[in-house]
């Protein structure tokens, strides 16, 4: 009888959280008894992962923020990767978060190169930096697409893909009944127009795009001086937000997680047929363990 499969993922911030939550859920369905390791936030260790270390550690954005933690983020690295390989996981799935992320499927690929290896969140190479699909797929086999258009992208660079889905659109609309709760809830007139409010999840990019946000909602409070203001956001980062926003127009109502109705997750997307893991010893390469 074979034994169920284990799987090893990773997410660095809140958003990919919630899609390895929805995967694992998923994987459970399609091949019960599977487990996991790796690194996540509450949304996965609710579906059975124990995280590493704290998700948190890896949230954080542009030079400013990752210099001063550059050695730490090494050795979370090195961790993540030695970990990974011990684990010997059907497959070491990474979810977004590119910069942290890829660096370990390097080292488990330069370990260990029969690991397969699956990305959650194409790279948006049509955008903007083309060149990181190719760089990408010295290391991934396999990459889960969020828009419908970027499998051929992923395809050239000589990875395989599939298209599952945003989860955006698996999120349940509010009816009319419930808006009208919420108005009430929130002492918001049922005609006054309301603006959300996306400063971010880390705590680095909302410090920068709050004050832009607030200058931008004062030219509109001129011609809407009845808006209110909806800013969803994180419980560790309430505190934060409601302190940077008290002098912002629309009287801001922020809300975490737990002021909202629950919502069910996003389906799961296909996976693709993954090999039964290989036991073997295992090492890091001292060039390999190199960042």
């Amino acid at each position: 009888m074979t034994a169920p499969p284990h799987f090893f993922l990773i997410a660095g911030e809140p958003s990919g959280d919630r899609l390895g939550a929805a995967l694992m859920s998923g994987l459970k369905r399609l091949s019960p008894g599977c487990n996991f390791a790796g690194i996540g936030g509450p949304a996965m260790q609710a579906e059975g992962l124990a995280s590493l270390f704290p998700m948190q550690e890896l949230s954080i954005m542009g030079i400013a923020e990752v210099l001063p933690k550059y050695r730490a983020l090494k050795r979370r690295i090195k961790q993540s990767a030695e970990a990974a390989l011990a684990a010997n996981p059907a497959a070491l799935i990474t979810i977004d978060s590119p910069d942290f992320c890829l660096r370990v499927a390097r080292l488990v690929k330069a370990a260990r190169p029969d690991t397969k290896t699956i990305h959650y969140v194409a790279p948006s190479v049509w955008a903007w930096r083309p060149g990181r699909a190719a760089k990408m797929a010295r290391v991934i086999d396999h990459v889960l697409a969020l828009l419908p258009f970027e499998p051929p992208y992923m395809t050239a660079a000589g990875m395989t893909c599939d298209f599952v889905g945003h989860p955006v659109t698996a999120e349940p609309i509010a009816t009319a009944a419930e808006a009208q709760a919420f108005r009430q809830t929130h002492g918001i007139a049922a005609d006054a127009p309301l603006i959300v409010t996306l400063p971010g999840s880390r705590r680095g990019e909302i410090s920068r795009l709050i004050p832009p946000f607030g200058a931008t909602l004062r030219l509109i409070a001129d011609q809407h001086p009845d808006l209110r203001v909806i800013l969803p956001t994180l419980v560790h980062l309430k505190d934060t937000v409601t302190r940077l926003t008290q002098d912002w127009p629309g009287q801001p109502v922020v809300l975490t997680a737990p002021d909202l109705p629950p919502a069910p997750p996003p389906s799961p997307p296909p996976m693709p047929p993954l090999p039964p893991p290989a036991p073997s010893a295992w090492s890091l390469p001292p060039r390999a363990a190199r960042w």
